[in-house]
């Protein structure tokens, strides 16, 4: 990669104890050295985040993701080689190196790979995992592009990296690794059929409450919310169509056709509810995604955010 001044500044601002947003391939992180206590505290401060909720810690490499943990089994050996750098995050025994901060006080910590060349030449160049949930406010809309990290965020965040829109759209599959049985702590865009090719059978995550630790970020029942109304409905086109129908000010309605292959929906999902939010939308209704495994994170992500 050429010589970029603002990396240069982002790595000194993250060596430093401060907190830099950059982009992935899922959506803009808000990032701070993962061994540095205090400055994922203020992490949690700038987002307004419970404490219950764990962060995510980025690594540029499985030699990096081994200094973040205590046990490294094969079936992560298998999904790493496969979908890393990428979309998927491994739930595993953290590293006492790991703050309580980081991990909401568990044993355990998530540590994913991110699949864009601005993230991983600026954790390589920081030489420090770094911990980032997404750049936002707690339970808004995640950003997926740098300007609607400074709209969302303002000046409370250091320094803003631009790497462009954000190609994958939604936040990565959380799949824990540590216990007897690897459990689904968040669907994404890495199916579980596609983990279940590699590793075998998957469980499901139980019902979390808000108010106690969570194992994965993500489990909050309302999340990843426009400020606009998000109803879940059927609006009058047929069952499978994809349509978001925004309304400003009932009768003026409009829709949006959102694509029938779940990729680029996910590619396309945040930037559209933004968009809309932008321009004062009160009420938007979702068209029901079609079934199946591929359409399980985008299921969620909207029924989190249809919760009031």
């Amino acid at each position: 990669m050429k010589s970029n001044p603002e990396l240069e500044q982002a790595v000194a601002l993250l060596r430093a104890g401060r907190l830099v947003a950059f982009p992935t391939e899922t959506v803009y992180g808000l990032g701070a050295d993962a061994f540095n206590a205090a400055a994922v505290r203020r992490i949690f401060e700038v987002k307004g985040r419970p404490s219950t909720s764990p962060l995510i810690v980025h690594v540029s490499s499985v030699a990096m993701a081994k200094r973040v943990v205590t046990d490294w089994p094969e079936a992560a050996e298998k999904l790493a080689a496969r979908y890393w750098p990428g979309p998927l995050t491994l739930v595993l025994p953290k590293s006492e190196r790991v703050p309580a901060e980081v991990t909401a006080g568990l044993n355990t910590v998530g540590v994913r790979m991110p699949a864009h060349p601005l993230a991983l030449a600026l954790i390589r160049k920081t030489r420090r995992p770094l911990a980032a949930p997404s750049a936002n406010r707690f339970t808004q809309l995640s950003p997926v592009t740098a300007e609607q990290v400074r709209q969302g965020l303002g000046e409370s965040v250091d320094l803003v990296l631009d790497g462009g829109p954000c190609r994958v759209g939604i936040e990565s599959t959380v799949l824990s690794l540590a216990g007897p049985q690897p459990v689904l702590l968040r669907p994404g865009m890495v199916s579980r059929e596609q983990v279940e090719a590699l590793i075998g059978p998957v469980a499901d995550a139980g019902a979390v409450g808000d108010g106690v630790p969570h194992a994965s970020p993500g489990q909050h029942s309302r999340h990843y919310s426009p400020r606009a109304l998000l109803r879940l409905g059927t609006p009058g086109e047929p069952r499978g169509t994809a349509y978001l129908w925004w309304a400003v000010d009932r009768p003026a309605e409009f829709s949006v056709r959102m694509p029938k292959d779940p990729d680029r929906y996910a590619a396309m999902l945040y930037d559209t509810l933004h968009r809309a939010d932008a321009l004062g939308v009160k009420e938007i209704v979702v068209e029901p995604v079609p079934l199946g495994t591929d359409w399980d994170g985008i299921r969620d992500r909207l029924r989190r955010a249809a919760k009031e």
